[in-house]
């Protein structure tokens, strides 16, 4: 039967796309580098990374250099805007022992950014054989990957904020885009969240960013702020709220809020739901706060206890509004050509 595998399943790596000076990352390339090497040092200890680049000479000799394991990288040399793996990359299908990959529209998160070439990069990947045991199946319909979180079993989280916007598949009502999810995914059910919204996001409330699956019956989930004067305050009472009624089907995990950052006067989406889970570890971001990174890493502990957990200094990825989640993507056991 076919579905759409959980983050915690085997996996063979992760893909991930080299920040360059051509990139968003241009204003702080020195500080961002030193981050992508420590997340691509702690992945590349237990499975492969798939790295894209634009220049694989430079790029490996840097790695080399800061003593990363070279014999699990795979470098693929292809064009791209930006390094939103999580976004544009392949989100796949398991099927017995083989897969699909669906390769959606990636239109820079409703035509705010320039997406030309990630929005072929899957298609040149499987083109150009990283990819084995699968068949490529390119829809015209737009879909990220950090909009969409599943439990493995049939269960797909998501928002109305971010799969309803009208930049997105404005000709598709909300039954529509429902129905074409449950063909794509083979799902049982979407669980629709209407909450939820971090200050300077940009991706109209992408689910890995508020509400995360840790196992097949529980859900991890950012709490409301302490301070009610915060802006999110309300709506992520609203969020719990939502999330409460599901208590009786799901253990319920809360997440701290983040520490309030800000980058040039604006404040930044901080998140400790944009966490990755690999094989042996889940890479948590941090904000150079104590108190709740202390605490958001207790309540990972708790969540994935056959697993370490890495906190990951992410105040450089924040800059750029995103974090550890959406840099990567998984690629599940089997998939990736030896």
């Amino acid at each position: 039967m076919k579905r759409l595998l959980a983050e915690w399943e085997k996996q063979d790596g992760i893909l991930m796309t080299w920040p360059s000076k051509n990139t968003d990352w241009s204003e702080n390339l020195k500080e961002v580098v030193f981050t992508y090497l420590t997340i691509i040092k702690e992945i590349s200890y237990y499975e492969k990374v798939l790295l894209l680049t634009t220049d694989t000479v430079k790029i490996s000799r840097l790695l080399m250099k800061n003593n990363v394991n070279l014999k699990n990288i795979i470098f693929a040399q292809v064009p791209y805007n930006d390094t939103w793996a999580r976004d544009f990359g392949p989100i796949t299908i398991k099927n017995g022992n083989y897969f699909t990959i669906l390769d959606f529209s990636f239109n820079g998160w409703g035509l705010k950014f320039a997406s030309n070439h990630d929005n072929l990069i899957n298609r040149t990947l499987f083109e150009k054989g990283f990819f084995s045991n699968c068949e490529l199946k390119t829809l015209n319909f737009v879909l990220e990957g950090g909009s969409i979180e599943t439990n493995g079993k049939g269960i797909l989280l998501a928002t109305e904020k971010c799969l309803l916007s009208p930049n997105r598949n404005p000709e598709f009502s909300k039954e529509e885009i429902e129905k074409r999810l449950i063909d794509y995914f083979n799902l049982k059910e979407i669980i629709w969240l209407k909450n939820g919204f971090l200050l300077g996001d940009d991706t109209d409330s992408h689910i890995d960013t508020i509400v995360r699956f840790s196992s097949e019956n529980t859900i991890i989930y950012v709490s409301p702020p302490k301070y009610k004067k915060d802006p999110h305050y309300e709506e992520f009472c609203l969020l719990e709220e939502e999330l409460q009624n599901l208590k009786d089907r799901f253990e319920l995990k809360p997440l701290p809020f983040a520490p309030t950052c800000f980058y040039k006067g604006k404040r930044l989406p901080a998140t400790y739901a944009n966490f990755l889970i690999t094989n042996e570890s889940v890479l948590m971001p941090t904000y150079h706060n104590k108190e709740t990174d202390n605490l958001a890493k207790e309540v990972l502990k708790e969540a994935f206890p056959d697993r370490e957990i890495i906190p990951i200094d992410s105040r450089s990825l924040i800059k750029q509004h995103g974090s550890i989640h959406c840099i990567t993507m998984q690629l599940p056991q089997g998939i990736l050509k030896q």
